[in-house]
């Protein structure tokens, strides 16, 4: 717990930004290649389908954050022999959940695209899309959970390339499929699936050398689904509340047409991209404030917190005028038309400016969960998802699908400040009371927790 906060932050988030980068890449170049088949169906397809699929990996992420969590502890308290059984159970839990999870979205993938707004043939390529895709959630599950594993051992340049896998894999086959075979949108649901194949082989050839997994013992099942399940529910229940609420956004935009959707799901694509840093942060910076909160330095907390915001703001800077200068060829590229248009160029000027305020709900988000305050945390999500999104999209949608996404960013700006004002009172309070969370700690783990690591 020495030397400069930004500096600590800085390294962290940097790595986990490149294994981020590589997991939204994928979805970006599919909808890249598909956008070059200059068919407006195919491109709203696609927008729809991946809405529905970010609502199950948003189930996948919370199980693979669990198991992580769960297995580092585990490891930290030199109980590798155990942490070995519960993690090898819990992935027999996860391939038999997630499996059932994705055959059943699969089977009603056309009723909920039709709740979601898509029609004509949009809506049978996405169902097609969707029937292919959506059974090999497990996949990609798996690659999730492998990769959370190896960071929970400290292995995380291993971590790092098992997303990278994915996304080599979605980088050669797109094109082959797409346009060398000209299987179309077909082409980009084959090489999801090989992406994901990919991933989880991936995993387990880098997982294999820390001897972390065995044959799942039929004892360890319930004991498995309670110590991680504890941990992953919280984390999925947080989760989900983003892609729900991005597809209230999605079903108000698909009633102005399917140039819309498209102009909406570019910069949906875009977005994480261009931000992986900053969702890298939320990442980094927790594990930071967890250890100078047990070593009582809640100076030090308040400074990586700080910090955070600083970058997050400086991330936002870059990143509004990297889009301003680019907005023309980002039209170009992605064959945006019609109502996407003004979209996008309205983004590019303005919109991407709230996204400042989207880093402060994550930032703060991970405070209240590395600070004793997880609850806080999925409820501002869920705030977001709820009453920052539904009454100024439907408001919003008054005037147009630009007022749509003026509405959803003038929510964000809204929640995101209440947010982080909250974590900062969370953080004082801390200082002003430190026997709430002295109490949990006696001196002796501090200083264990001082040892295991200088942050």
């Amino acid at each position: 717990m020495q030397g400069s906060i930004l500096r600590h932050v800085i390294i962290m988030a940097g790595t986990g930004a490149v294994g981020l980068m590589a997991l939204f890449v994928v979805d970006l170049l599919n909808y890249y290649y598909i956008s070059h088949l200059h068919d407006p169906s195919l491109t709203a397809a696609i927008a729809f389908a991946t809405s529905l699929n970010y609502v199950q990996n948003s189930v996948a992420l919370g199980l693979s954050i669990g198991l992580g969590a769960a297995t580092g502890r585990l490891i930290g308290a030199r109980r590798h022999a155990r942490a070995r059984k519960i993690a090898s159970a819990f992935l027999c839990l996860m391939v038999t959940v997630t499996l059932v999870l994705g055959v059943t979205t699969a089977v009603l993938a056309h009723p909920l695209l039709v709740l979601l707004g898509a029609r004509g043939e949009a809506l049978a390529q996405a169902t097609r899309f969707m029937h292919m895709t959506s059974p090999t959630l497990t996949l990609v599950c798996l690659g999730m959970a492998l990769s959370s594993m190896l960071r929970a051992v400290g292995a995380a340049g291993q971590a790092m390339r098992v997303t990278l896998s994915g996304a080599f894999c979605t980088a050669l086959m797109d094109p082959l499929l797409i346009f060398g075979l000209h299987l179309g949108l077909e082409g980009a649901a084959i090489s999801t699936i090989l992406a994901r194949l990919v991933m989880a082989l991936s995993g387990f050839l880098n997982l294999r050398s820390h001897d972390l997994l065995e044959w799942p013992s039929r004892r360890f099942l319930p004991v498995a689904a309670r110590i991680v399940g504890a941990i992953a529910l919280p984390a999925i229940a947080t989760n989900l509340a983003t892609p729900c609420g991005n597809l209230f956004v999605m079903h108000a935009m698909a009633r102005f047409g399917l140039n819309a959707v498209s102009g909406q799901a570019v910069i949906d694509r875009l977005m994480p991209v261009a931000f992986a840093f900053v969702f890298a942060l939320t990442g980094s910076v927790g594990p930071i404030m967890a250890q100078n909160l047990g070593a009582g330095l809640i100076g030090r907390v308040r400074e990586a917190f700080l910090c955070t915001l600083k970058l997050t703001a400086l991330c936002v800077c870059i990143a509004w005028l990297v889009f301003f200068l680019c907005q023309n060829l980002i039209l170009v590229q992605f064959q945006v038309q019609g109502a996407g248009i003004g979209l996008v160029r309205l983004f590019c000027d303005w919109v991407v400016a709230s996204y400042m305020f989207v880093g402060l709900l994550f930032v703060s988000n991970t405070a209240f969960n590395n600070l004793g305050r997880p609850l806080f945390s999925t409820a501002f999500n869920w705030g977001r998802a709820t009453l920052g999104t539904i009454p100024f999209v439907s408001i919003g949608a008054a005037y147009g699908p630009k007022g749509v996404m003026l509405g959803q960013a003038l929510g964000v700006v809204l929640v995101g400040s209440a947010a982080m004002l909250t974590a900062l009172g969370v953080i004082n309070s801390l200082a002003r009371h430190p026997e709430k969370w002295r109490g949990s700690s006696s001196p002796a783990s501090s200083r264990r927790t001082g040892q295991e690591g200088k942050i």
